[in-house]
């Protein structure tokens, strides 16, 4: 669920990113991110995020489920909740004023989310409140420490010494969690670190990633006791011992891919640039094409409760895959590159944008009680 091809809308040189036609674009207009917070006494790290009447109209990057809540997240920190299928929202107090990528929930309670900066922020009540975990100061800090323990290679102390030195600069870009202990986050330049007690600690895990270019990491989903992690100029990898480390597989495409989800049956999905899905039920082994019609990016996924394929695009195109028989879009949407989607209690989509998060009714659905979870006839 990366959307990851979105620019982000600061004021004046605040870090700018997200992709555009499939490159990342870190933009800090031509100053780095110690030279700007010295300047300015301004740091997204350590500033809150402001409160807005506004911020359900900004722009949104990712949205979740947390029980029967909607947790959406985007820039400067903004953090919006909804207890009413996405009718309403309202915002949280953030600790950052960072730009937040993405949002997890692996129960109605524990949540995390990533942002730039190398922020990750954690709740344990739903999302009514969230705490500052890790940030890039603090991530290439452990990386050096790591470097220097486990091996002492002068190249990758040269490195490890750098992303220190360049200061918190690189953004994570998507995060996966398996249960409310262990999960990772990643993104930019291959970084990747876990945490195995609910991001009370964290271990930088670059070394343990077959990816030696060192290619942005969009994506990670999880089946059958199966990994696998997509990125950047078609860059596909699995692990098969539980995240103990990543190998590169073949891919069926260069391009790059913005996002990877496991669907009910065990068979992962990869999506990306210029409208490029492919489906495998072997874990990689090998990928069949699926034709979205789309020749523009796909940003995110989402799987509906009816194992229906729920797919957005930077056209602002709104796709439902009908069992395989094809993707249908949802009809008179407007046309905004759409960022996040995610299915709602009650049975509608709900899309993260550039312009705020959104409420669609999706064809051929089903509408739930959303107390009970029951069908509605």
């Amino acid at each position: 669920m990366v959307r990851s091809f979105l620019m982000l809308i600061f004021s004046n040189s605040i870090l700018r990113s997200r992709l555009a036609g499939g490159c990342l674009l870190l933009l800090m207009a031509g100053q780095s991110w110690a030279v700007m917070a010295a300047e300015t006494g301004f740091s997204a790290l350590d500033t809150p995020a402001q409160i807005s009447a506004q911020s359900a109209h900004k722009t949104l990057l990712s949205v979740a489920r947390a029980g029967q809540r909607l947790v959406a997240v985007g820039e400067e920190g903004i953090i919006l909740l909804s207890d009413d299928n996405g009718k309403h929202w309202s915002q949280v107090a953030s600790p950052v004023s960072a730009a937040l990528t993405e949002v997890q929930f692996v129960d109605p309670r524990h949540g995390w989310i990533v942002g730039h900066y190398g922020v990750v922020l954690a709740t344990t009540d739903g999302g009514e409140s969230w705490q500052k975990q890790l940030d890039g100061i603090q991530a290439a800090r452990l990386l050096l420490a790591d470097v220097q323990v486990r091996s002492g290679d002068e190249r990758e102390l040269r490195e490890a010494h750098r992303l220190v030195k360049d200061g918190p600069d690189k953004p994570f870009l998507n995060l996966h969690f398996s249960d409310a202990r262990n999960g990772f986050v990643f993104g930019a330049y291959n970084l990747i670190y876990r945490t195995r007690d609910g991001g009370q600690s964290w271990q930088p895990w670059l070394n343990r990633v077959d990816n030696p270019m060192g290619l942005h990491l969009y994506g990670m989903a999880e089946a059958d006791g199966v990994l696998m992690m997509a990125g950047e100029q078609g860059t596909l990898l699995r692990s098969t011992d539980a995240g103990e480390h990543f190998e590169a597989i073949d891919s069926p495409y260069e391009g790059s891919f913005f996002g990877v989800i496991a669907e009910p049956d065990g068979a992962f999905v990869v999506y990306g640039l210029r409208g490029h899905l492919f489906r495998s039920v072997d874990s990689g082994e090998s990928w069949t094409q699926l034709d979205t019609r789309e020749e523009v990016a796909l940003s995110a996924a989402s799987m509906l409760a009816d194992g229906r394929l729920l797919v957005v695009s930077q056209s602002g195109s709104l796709l439902v895959n009908q069992h395989d028989t094809g993707f249908t879009p949802v009809p008179d949407l407007p046309a905004l590159p759409l960022a996040g989607v995610v299915e709602s209690a009650d049975g509608a989509a709900i899309v993260a944008s550039l312009a705020g998060v959104h409420r669609f009714d999706l064809p051929g659905r089903i509408a739930r009680d959303s107390a009970s979870g029951s069908r509605k006839e």
